[in-house]
């Protein structure tokens, strides 16, 4: 770990203008970013007393090896540049606002040609619409409920292309629950005007199509239509039942988030309450970690930078009024940040009585029990996490904690089709935006050993190429750039033996612990040892290695599979003359597979976009023996189509 002491900038360089500032490990990679109005004022406490900072403070600071900032203009500039940077380099000591991921919500893929409904958990994706938290059970009735109404497209893309194919819809289709653009019974814009509909009613506007559905009805009583009547009435009790799900807890005009703030002196809990049309529409949920001693003004400065930011690239939905615990300190930058989010003016305000401070407890009571059933819940994660990495120093005798992991493995069928797959672990955890996959060709692919000396040689290197490289130039996505402080490859001496001759030969053999697992007995194999080291069963250390050691060969083996895959998808199409991958690709999505297409007239070939008549004479002529040409399989049965 470096000492702070040891990069610390003169006061007197520090200028007293607000601004950005970030701090480098080193190598180079951004780990913290912060803004401040006095840049000199702020940065001098991070080299304080050791004792008077937080423990990750003191953690950030020693892993850091360099500081550096920019001047700007403004309070607003620095607020705007802070979020870029943090969205470019994502610090691993900056506050994360990780969503809480217990609820599923009702999301609308509005990105794609034909806008799907579906129930979705996890990050949320650009270009698609979120509402809820809802409860597992309640999620799928509304779903349900809503879909007789809005008949907007659920089914997965599997089903929407068999169904293309087909020419048939699928039971949603059959039972009115599907308008069906699959088969086209509905046109492109009119399923997405029908999507956003069903966005609509789910944003707060559930009284317009109550009101529009209810004059259809009389109209339709007017003209003695009792059939269309009757469904229209079915159509508007589903909306109600829906509709007064949730109680009206403010007056119908107000569209406002109630955030609300829990915390200790490590962590901190966020709930927010999204109302709209007076109506509790969706709840979120944060638990972060502290990095610095904030004030809860600074913290809601923080918050409302990442969340608002996060949603305006996703859906854009900013309400008008945003109530918060504590008037954060730049609450004229934020509220003019806000607003040009939005496109319209946001009010930014902290309630003090009436129904709108009452609602604020509730959403505080709701931050309360969520930081106790955090700590609950990830208390003995994060004491197995560092047991494992503290077992992990002892028994490999590291000079420090392995805080990044880089596991490798081999995989291949009889020397066919050799791939090898990296996975990484960053403080026992993975993270797969790190991951990478390599091909292997050549002698490198002759066994198992050359293929990890080269695929060790391969990514080092790559990590020597961006040393080189000034500060500022290197790669910031991450990739090759950053060094392990343990490499595992999957196997015995042998393997570790190549890795570390790969690593020697780059210079680096004394930089980078090499060990090697090995399945048989979960043997931890060292480069000096004649023996391996045996873990105790009940060891986390060893619990954590194999599960480093299984991800890096679940990734290997589903690349290898993809690559398999390709490599078997030659047909007898390829020795058509004339025929391209776009047409190939054009006649196989027409007909879905080879004995279809074989089977298929010269008619029916000139059908397919770009297929003229001499070309489908020379693929019916392929097709069907009249050249010389191997057998074609269907690979989608594994069926030998006989000429």
């Amino acid at each position: 770990m470096a000492d702070p002491a040891s990069y610390r900038p003169r006061t007197g360089e520090i200028p007293t203008d607000p601004g950005v500032y970030r701090f480098r490990d080193p190598h180079g990679r951004v780990i913290y970013v912060g803004k401040a109005k006095s840049l000199r004022q702020r940065l001098t406490s991070y080299f304080a007393n050791p004792a008077t900072l937080l423990p990750k403070t003191y953690a950030m600071v020693h892993a850091a090896a360099s500081v550096e900032w920019t001047v700007v203009g403004s309070e607003l500039e620095a607020l705007q540049l802070e979020y870029t940077w943090i969205k470019e380099f994502r610090p691993r000591y900056n506050l994360a606002f990780r969503d809480d991921k217990t609820y599923p919500y009702l999301a609308v893929t509005m990105g794609e040609k034909f806008p799907r409904v579906q129930v979705m958990r996890g990050e949320r994706r650009k270009g698609t619409r979120y509402f809820g938290p809802y409860t597992a059970g309640a999620i799928r009735e509304t779903m349900d409920t809503l879909l007789r109404v809005f008949p907007v497209r659920s089914c997965s893309p599997g089903v929407f292309r068999r169904a293309e194919q087909s020419g048939r819809p699928c039971l949603l289709g059959y039972i009115d629950k599907c308008s069906a653009p699959c088969v086209g019974r509905i046109s492109e814009e009119d399923h997405r005007a029908l999507a956003e509909d069903f966005c609509a009613f789910m944003g707060g506007e559930a009284r317009r199509f109550i009101v529009q559905l209810e004059r259809r009805m009389a109209d339709a009583v007017a003209d003695l239509d009792y059939e269309t009547a009757a469904r229209l009435r079915d159509d508007i009790i589903a909306m109600k039942k829906v509709f007064e799900r949730n109680a009206v807890v403010l007056s119908e005009e107000t569209d406002a988030d109630v955030f609300a703030l829990e915390e200790d002196e490590l962590e901190a809990a966020v709930q927010v309450f999204h109302v709209r049309g007076g109506r509790i529409r969706g709840q979120r949920g944060w638990v972060v970690e502290k990095v610095e001693e904030a004030t809860p003004q600074e913290f809601i400065g923080h918050l409302l930078t990442q969340v608002y930011g996060e949603q305006s690239e996703t859906d854009g939905r900013l309400p008008r009024e945003v109530l918060v615990p504590a008037m954060p300190d730049d609450a004229d930058e934020l509220t003019a940040w806000l607003s040009g989010l939005r496109g319209a003016k946001v009010e930014l305000r902290v309630p003090q009585r009436g129904d709108k401070a009452a609602l604020m407890k509730t959403v505080h009571e709701n931050a309360v029990q969520a930081l106790r059933l955090h700590k609950s819940r990830r208390a003995g994660d994060i004491t197995t996490r560092s047991l494992a990495l503290q077992e992990l120093q002892e028994a490999l005798e590291l000079p420090e904690p392995p805080l990044r992991i880089e596991s490798f493995d081999i995989s291949h069928v009889q020397g066919t089709n050799v791939v090898a797959s990296m996975v990484v672990v960053e403080d026992g955890l993975t993270k797969k935006s790190e991951y990478r996959k390599f091909s292997i060709t050549g002698d490198a692919a002759r066994d198992d050993t050359a293929a990890m000396h080269d695929v060790l040689t391969r990514r080092f290197r790559n990590y020597l190429a961006e040393r080189e490289k000034p500060v500022e130039e290197r790669d910031r996505g991450g990739k090759f750039a950053y060094p392990p402080n343990l490499v595992v490859v999957d196997g015995g001496q042998p393997q570790v033996t190549a890795a570390v001759r790969a690593l020697a030969e780059l210079g680096i053999g004394d930089e980078i612990r090499v060990v090697g697992l090995a399945k048989r007995l979960e043997e931890v194999w060292l480069p000096e040892g004649d023996f391996p080291v045996i873990l105790p069963r009940a060891s986390q250390g060893l619990y954590l290695l194999q599960r480093i050691r299984d991800e890096a060969h679940r990734f290997a083996i589903t690349f290898h599979r993809q690559k398999r895959g390709k490599s078997m998808t030659a047909s007898l199409l390829d020795e058509v003359p004339g025929l391209g991958p776009a047409r190939k690709k054009a006649l196989l999505t027409h007909f879905g597979s080879l004995k279809r297409l074989k089977a298929a007239g010269l008619g029916e070939l000139t059908e397919v976009q770009g297929v003229g008549p001499a070309l489908a004479a020379a693929v019916h002529a392929r097709l069907n023996g009249l050249g010389d040409a191997a057998p074609a399989v269907n690979y989608a049965t594994g069926e030998i189509i006989e000429s």
